[in-house]
């Protein structure tokens, strides 16, 4: 995974600091993390996806907006599987195969952070400025919307896909094979990239939020308390996650550059322990995004419970129900 296993190979080829521990951690505790990881989102990502075709239509821009950061996420988590066997045994696919998944990976990663600012910046117009002409009103304008976002994510992740390659990756019982960018150039392209990337989302994503929070609170409302707690949780977990994932990968860059003070083996290590944990926190938020953007919302609940019943306890259950889920369900956006 060439954003964060920039010169995986480093852990094995100083002979000097020796870092088995680390790829022993690695080993165990990514395949593990990755599975529950993979399994919550395909579950939550699929229901959103269904959900929509069931119930909704896409005449609504913040349902266009959420069916893309679904394929989104989707995406992402297609690369985890890969990602769990190359820390366990390996590379053990052909090149053309590394190139396709880390190409589909990055593609997902970039458009999920994208389509997550663009969804905070129609929160904000809409509720900050709901009379304004900025605020867009048709569709034509999201799916125009969506298409540029998912040119730009797939402009961000072509270098992955021109050159990341197999390596050889030297071992001190045998070597084995490694997913990476061809040299160190495009490794330090690709963090620079992506730190980029978040540095941008992040400073709309605070400020959109924050102008949200002033005027929520400003406002006279029996769900403001509630309103409130759920933008707070959205950013919380938003900056949890990924400010300390993208100041580990670029400690980590500096440090496979050997750049004072972190060509210190054992502040080295403790880079890698870091590292490792703070790439599980980031990544875990592609089975996260479907439970803030759109399994919190009453009209999706409202809908969920709806299919739930259709499945398990028959028409006639729902039929004499159908009354309180149409008053469950509030008219709006899905959030």
């Amino acid at each position: 995974m060439n954003d964060s296993d920039i010169s995986y190979d480093s852990i094995y080829e100083d002979e000097v600091c020796e870092k088995e521990e680390v790829v022993q951690f690695a080993f165990f505790a990514v395949p593990i993390f990755f599975s529950v990881v993979i399994t919550l989102s395909l579950v939550g990502n699929l229901l959103v996806l269904v959900i929509l075709a069931l119930y909704e239509n896409l005449k609504s821009l913040t349902n266009i907006l959420i069916l893309n950061l679904a394929v989104s996420d989707l995406l992402f988590t297609s690369g985890l599987p890969f990602w769990t066997i190359y820390h366990m045994w390996g590379w053990v696919f052909h090149k053309a195969i590394c190139k396709i998944v880390t190409f589909v990976f990055f593609i997902g990663f970039y458009s999920s952070l994208l389509f997550l600012t663009v969804m905070t910046v129609y929160r904000y117009l809409t509720v900050v400025h709901p009379l304004s002409d900025l605020r867009p009103r048709n569709v034509t304008v999201g799916v125009l919307v969506s298409v540029l976002l998912w040119i730009v994510s797939i402009g961000a992740a072509v270098p992955s896909l021109l050159f990341s390659t197999v390596v050889s990756i030297p071992h001190k019982d045998k070597p084995s094979l490694g997913c990476e960018y061809e040299d160190d150039l495009w490794a330090t392209v690709g963090v620079s990239q992506q730190n980029l990337f978040f540095l941008v989302a992040s400073a709309v994503v605070a400020f959109c939020y924050c102008r949200i929070l002033v005027r929520i609170t400003r406002t006279r409302s029996h769900t403001k308390t509630r309103v409130v707690k759920l933008v707070l949780c959205i950013v919380a977990v938003f900056f949890l996650g990924w400010v300390p994932y993208n100041v580990a990968i670029f400690l980590r860059l500096l440090s496979n550059k050997l750049v004072p003070p972190f060509e210190d083996c054992d502040t080295s290590i403790r880079l890698d322990y870091a590292f490792y944990v703070c790439r599980l926190v980031a990544f875990s938020h592609c089975c996260l995004n479907p439970v803030f953007y759109a399994l919190v919302g009453v009209r999706f609940r409202g809908h969920l419970k709806k299919m739930f019943c259709e499945r398990f306890r028959g028409p006639s259950t729902v039929e004499s129900k159908q009354g309180r889920i149409r008053n469950f369900i509030s008219q709006g956006s899905m959030y």
